[in-house]
C-alpha cells in the first residue's frame, strides 16, 4: 500500500479538494473553497496547509467567525446543498462564535464543514490560552457547544482518527436526509502531527445527489387520499428547491389544477404568476392561500419541516377535517402534525404522485376560488407596493411594503433579494414576486439577524453573474454588517438596501400587540442621555469599509438609487428613513405567549384574546 507522509491538517486539506459532486452532468469541487480566521489555535497546522493548496481549494479571509460560516451557509442554500464551503477558525472565542451559525445550519438543514481549533490532545501546556476548563470533566472545551447544533461531530485527538472521520463528515454533508452542519473539532497539536496516510484516502471521489422512491404503502395511501379529495391544496417548502423539484411541481399542478402555496423556503418554486399560485401561506401569508388551507379536505406538503409560522401554530390545518399528506424525505419531519407520512425525494414522489393520480382533477370551484382569490390579492399588492408620492403611515415615512415594491420596479428577473429577520421576512414572503427559481433567499427557520450581509456574500460567491440585493432593517444590519468590507476586498459586489426605522420595528409591534408598553425596541423607548440616541449615519458606515453608498429621501429617489447601483461595479448601499409602525395585511394567528400576571389593562386584554385563540389549537 503505497504512502505519503502528511500533517493532520495537510491530510485534511488534500481531502477537501478530491472531493466533487456531479451537477445536471457537470463534474465541480465540492467544496467552493474554505473562509478562515486565523489564531493560535489553527494558524500553524491548518494555515499552512491552506497556504500550501490555494490552488486547489481557495481560501477567504473574513472579518467575523460567526458571519463567515453564514455566508459559507449561504452559498451552500444557494446551491440546493450540492456545493458547500468549510470554515475553520482558533480555539476559543473563534471557535465559539461559529457556535450561532451551526444551529441556524442545523435548523435549515443546510450543509456546513466547520472546523475549530481546539486544546492541545497533550495537556502538556494547559491550561492554554483561550481553554475553558471544566471542573468537573477534563475532556470538555469550548468546542462541545457545537455537539447539539450539529449532525455530526467529532473532536480529533489522533491525526489518524480523520480516515474515519472525514467520510462520516461527508456522508452527513451530502446526505438529503441527515444533511446538517459537521464540526471537526481540530487538537491544534494534533492539526501539525505528521501521519503515513494511505494514498488511495485522497483519491477523487464524485458525489451525486441520492434520490429515494416512497414506500409503495405510504404511496397508495396517499394516492387514495388525494383521489378522494375534491379541495387539495399542496404547500411548497424548502425541500423542492433542494430536489430540484420545481419543474415536477409545475407539472403537477398544472395537470390535477391543485392551488400551491409556499412557505419561506419553497417560495419561487412556482412563479408569482403561474395560474396555480396562491402566494405565502402561514403567520405571513396571503389571505386567499390562509383560506384555502382552513378550507382544504387534503394538504400535500412537500419539503416542508411545516414550523409554526406556516401552521400558524397548529391553527390553520384542522387535522379532524383536513388529513395532511407530508412528502418529505426525512421521516422526521414527514410524521409531524399527526400527517400521512410519504417519506421520498420531492421530484420522484411529485411524479410518482401524478402518475397514480392520472387525469384526477381538484374540483372547478375550487381551483375558480383560487383563482379569484389570487386576483384580489394581486390588486392588493398593487395597492400596498405601488409608486406613493406621499405614504399615509403614522410618521409619513415609507412602509416597509412600499421599500420592497420600489425595489422590485428596479430589478430583473434573475436578481436575488436576500433577508433574515425582523418585519422585512413577513413582507416579502407576501409581496416579493419571484420570477424564478433561488431568486428569493430568506432565512427564517432560525431567524438570525446579522445573517443578511454576510448571506449577500454567500449568494454572490455561488452566483456571481447574478445581481444580489440585500433588503436589511437597521436592527440587524448593527448585528453584523463586517463583510460588506470582505465583499469590496474579494471584488463581490451586493446592493444593501438598509431601512432606518430607528430600531426594532419588528417586536415593538409585537409588544404593543400582546398589550405590553413600548419599551426598549425602538430606541426613543431606550434608557439614554437626554439628547436621546444618535442618529446613526448608515451611508458613511458603509463608505467606511469601501463600499459606495448614499442615503435617500423618498421612494422615487430609492428607484433611481437602485438604476445607479445596478450599474456600479463594486457593493453598493442605499439607505433610507422609513416607517416603524405600519404593516399589512394577510396572515393568521402566531402562538405569543401573554403574561397571565400584569397591571396593565392592555396586557389584561391581551390575555382573555390570547386564551380564546388558543381553544383552535388541537391540544
Amino acid at each position: 500500500m503505497k504512502k505519503i507522509r502528511l500533517t493532520m491538517a495537510q491530510a485534511i486539506v488534500r481531502f477537501l479538494a478530491a472531493q466533487k459532486v456531479e451537477v445536471d452532468g457537470k463534474v465541480e469541487p465540492i467544496f467552493g473553497g474554505v473562509f478562515a480566521i486565523f489564531g493560535h489555535g489553527n494558524v500553524a497546522g491548518m494555515g499552512e496547509a491552506l497556504y500550501q493548496a490555494q490552488d486547489q481549494l481557495p481560501t477567504f479571509r473574513a472579518h467575523n467567525e460567526q458571519t463567515m460560516a453564514h455566508a459559507a451557509i449561504a452559498y451552500a442554500k444557494q446551491h440546493d446543498r450540492q456545493r458547500m464551503m468549510a470554515c475553520t477558525s482558533s480555539i476559543g472565542p473563534g471557535a465559539a462564535n461559529m457556535v450561532t451559525a451551526a444551529a441556524l445550519a442545523h435548523v435549515n438543514r443546510l450543509p456546513v464543514l466547520l472546523l475549530p481549533g481546539d486544546v492541545f490532545a497533550s495537556r502538556i501546556p494547559d491550561p492554554v490560552l483561550q481553554q475553558v476548563e471544566n471542573y468537573s470533566d477534563a475532556t470538555t472545551s469550548s468546542s462541545d457547544c457545537f455537539r447539539p447544533v450539529s449532525r455530526f461531530f467529532d473532536r480529533i485527538t489522533r491525526p489518524e482518527q480523520i480516515l474515519v472521520s472525514l467520510p462520516m463528515a461527508m456522508k452527513t454533508l451530502t446526505d438529503p436526509e441527515d444533511c446538517g452542519p459537521v464540526t471537526l473539532s481540530l487538537c491544534q497539536d494534533v492539526q501539525a502531527e505528521a501521519y503515513d496516510y494511505p494514498e488511495y484516502f485522497f483519491a477523487e471521489k464524485i458525489h451525486r445527489m441520492r434520490r429515494q422512491h416512497a414506500d409503495i404503502h405510504e404511496l397508495d395511501q396517499a394516492l387514495k387520499l388525494l383521489k378522494s379529495a375534491k379541495r387539495p391544496l399542496l404547500i411548497a417548502g424548502g425541500g423542492v428547491h433542494y430536489s430540484k423539484a420545481c419543474d415536477q411541481l409545475q407539472a403537477f399542478a398544472q395537470k390535477h389544477g391543485v392551488p400551491v402555496a409556499e412557505t419561506q423556503a419553497g417560495k419561487g418554486a412556482l412563479a408569482w404568476d403561474h395560474p396555480n399560485y396562491v402566494g405565502a401561506v402561514g403567520v405571513t401569508g396571503t389571505e386567499i392561500a390562509n383560506k384555502l388551507a382552513m378550507e382544504a379536505d387534503v394538504v400535500l406538503a412537500v419539503g416542508s419541516r411545516l414550523q409554526d409560522f406556516t401552521t400558524g401554530s397548529r391553527t390553520l390545518i384542522d387535522s379532524e377535517k383536513t388529513a395532511l399528506i407530508q412528502l418529505n424525505v426525512s421521516g422526521f419531519d414527514a410524521i409531524k402534525h399527526n400527517a400521512f407520512s410519504l417519506v421520498s425525494d420531492a421530484s420522484l414522489g411529485l411524479s410518482d404522485l401524478s402518475a397514480g393520480l392520472g387525469e384526477w382533477q381538484a374540483d372547478a370551484a375550487w381551483q375558480a376560488m383560487a383563482a379569484d382569490g389570487i386576483q384580489h390579492w394581486n390588486a392588493y399588492y398593487d395597492e400596498v407596493t405601488g409608486p406613493c408620492e406621499q405614504p399615509q403611515t403614522k410618521t409619513g415615512l415609507p412602509s416597509d411594503a412600499q421599500v420592497l415594491g420600489a425595489i422590485k420596479r428596479a430589478s430583473d428577473a434573475s436578481d436575488v433579494v436576500i433577508c433574515a429577520a425582523g418585519g422585512l421576512p413577513s413582507e416579502l414572503h407576501k409581496f416579493w414576486r419571484t420570477d424564478m427559481p433561488k431568486s428569493y433567499h430568506m432565512e427564517y427557520g432560525y431567524s438570525c439577524m446579522g445573517y443578511e450581509i454576510a448571506a449577500g456574500l454567500g449568494v454572490k460567491l455561488a452566483h456571481p453573474e447574478r445581481e444580489a440585493i440585500v433588503v436589511v432593517g437597521d436592527g440587524s444590519y448593527m448585528m453584523a454588517n463586517s463583510e460588506l468590507a470582505t465583499s469590496v476586498m474579494l471584488g463581490k459586489k451586493m446592493i444593501v438596501v438598509v431601512l432606518d426605522n430607528r430600531g426594532f420595528g419588528c417586536i415593538n409591534r409585537l409588544q404593543e400587540a400582546t398589550g405590553g408598553a413600548p419599551f426598549n425596541n425602538l430606541l426613543e423607548n431606550c434608557r439614554t442621555i437626554e439628547a436621546g440616541a444618535p442618529k446613526l449615519d448608515f451611508a458613511a458606515h458603509a463608505a467606511a469599509m469601501g463600499a459606495l453608498s448614499e442615503k435617500v429621501a423618498n421612494l422615487a429617489e430609492l428607484e433611481e438609487a437602485m438604476d445607479r447601483a445596478k450599474s456600479a461595479e463594486q457593493s453598493y448601499v442605499i439607505t433610507l428613513d422609513t416607517d416603524p409602525f405600519a404593516t399589512s395585511d394577510g396572515g393568521c394567528w402566531w402562538d405569543v405567549a401573554v403574561p397571565e400576571v400584569s397591571e396593565r389593562d392592555q396586557v389584561k386584554e391581551s390575555r382573555a384574546d390570547y386564551l380564546n385563540e388558543k381553544k383552535n389549537q388541537p391540544y
